[in-house]
């Protein structure tokens, strides 16, 4: 593989496609939210439409991982991207609850059909002591987005309208349909080892001792990740923020996930993974035990910043632990394995906070979390 500067081109080709097609799922998580809130929905329907994000990706990353590794990854990666756009462009389209829920379960089930292939190849591209680097860039991809895609959807709302909000979106994937369809670059093609069939079962990865800890760790960070994308638009809107508000206080988490993944080789050379994974969870607990003490824009945009930094490490250490111990040709199912999982608690987490929300408020809920991940920040200390 050709290297400028140090740097795999197509690696950055490709991380950079990820960038867009990940602005449009931030970005309509807090549209299809912020609508449904003014049509009127309450905290019980819209955990229930974020649920649906995570619905199909948690039947289905299995099964997209499985297939990127037999076929390669270019070719889900191109229906993801279209159907990216799709999933978007609805609501701009037809308004009404019936498009925000027919939209918020395509955008989640296209974005796993682009990610699971995407996070295959960038463990393929490269040597093996080129990967925890690797995902390092990958997710500091990932953290440009996570702070546009909310800024742009609040920005856009603001000063355009949800219509135009949804249409904005939709346009980004083009440029990956557009790449990936005229086979610009050169990505892994079907792994060896899977030619031929698929042998064994998803069972034995979780069987699979280091696999299956790595698996939980993820689990709680993903908790703690996705909450704070759901509840920041539902307590914002509670206590009188605008939508650029909103927008900011979701784009600060996204800015401080980028800087703390800037850093990743320093942090990487200083502690170890089981160090890394259990900083984070403490400070996502603390995190969640001040949110509730919190009722300004400027005081929420710091916790949401600490909470990045926290969460904002963790994932290239778990895709560095997941590639380096997966079975031979087995990478993307074990990638699919880690986003079902991952996708059931995105599935239990909204229905949960829509539920707890609307009957005992989001305090106790807040706390709830910060305890788990905080106990869980305990049991890592040997579980890792």
């Amino acid at each position: 593989m050709i290297r400028i500067g140090g740097a795999n081109p197509t690696l950055t080709a490709m991380i950079a496609l990820g960038v867009l097609n990940h602005i449009v799922l931030t970005g309509n998580r807090v549209t299809v939210s912020l609508e449904a809130l003014r049509l009127g929905a309450s905290t019980a329907v819209v955990g229930v439409l974020l649920a649906l994000y995570a619905l199909l990706p948690m039947v289905c990353a299995v099964a997209a991982g499985r297939l990127s590794d037999r076929i390669g990854v270019r070719r889900p990666m191109l229906v993801g991207s279209i159907a990216l756009a799709a999933g978007s462009a609805l609501p701009a389209l037809v308004p009404g609850f019936t498009a925000l829920f027919i939209s918020a379960a395509v955008i989640g089930a296209a974005f796993m059909l682009f990610q699971v292939p995407t996070q295959n190849a960038t463990g393929e591209l490269g040597k093996p002591a080129d990967r925890a680097h690797n995902f390092s860039q990958l997710a500091l991809g990932y953290s440009i987005s996570g702070f546009l895609g909310p800024l742009v959807a609040g920005l856009t709302i603001d000063h355009g309208g949800f219509t135009v909000a949804f249409a904005v979106l939709a346009v980004l994937p083009l440029v990956p349909v557009v790449v990936l369809a005229a086979n610009w670059l050169a990505l892994p093609g079907p792994h060896p080892a899977r030619k031929e069939g698929h042998a064994g079962s998803p069972l034995e990865l979780i069987r699979h001792k280091t696999l299956r800890r790595v698996f939980i760790v993820n689990v709680l960070l993903a908790m703690g990740w996705d909450l704070h994308t759901i509840v920041i638009p539902v307590y914002g809107a509670t206590i009188g923020l605008s939508a650029s508000q909103i927008g900011f206080i979701l784009a600060s988490f996204g800015a401080a996930t980028f800087v703390v993944r800037f850093s990743m080789r320093w942090i990487a050379r200083r502690f170890t993974e089981q160090r890394v994974l259990t900083i984070a969870l403490f400070v996502a607990a603390i995190v969640y035990l001040l949110f509730p003490f919190s009722h300004s824009a400027p005081t929420l945009m710091a916790l949401s910043f600490s909470l990045g930094l926290g969460l904002g490490m963790s994932q290239p250490m778990v895709m560095s632990l997941l590639h380096s111990h997966a079975p031979p040709g087995r990478m993307g199912e074990a990638a699919g394995v880690r986003m079902s999982l991952v996708q059931t608690m995105s599935v239990c987490v909204p229905l949960a906070f829509g539920a707890l929300g609307a009957t005992i408020g989001l305090t106790p809920v807040f706390w709830s979390v910060g305890v788990c991940l905080a106990t869980g920040g305990w049991l890592t200390k040997r579980a890792v």
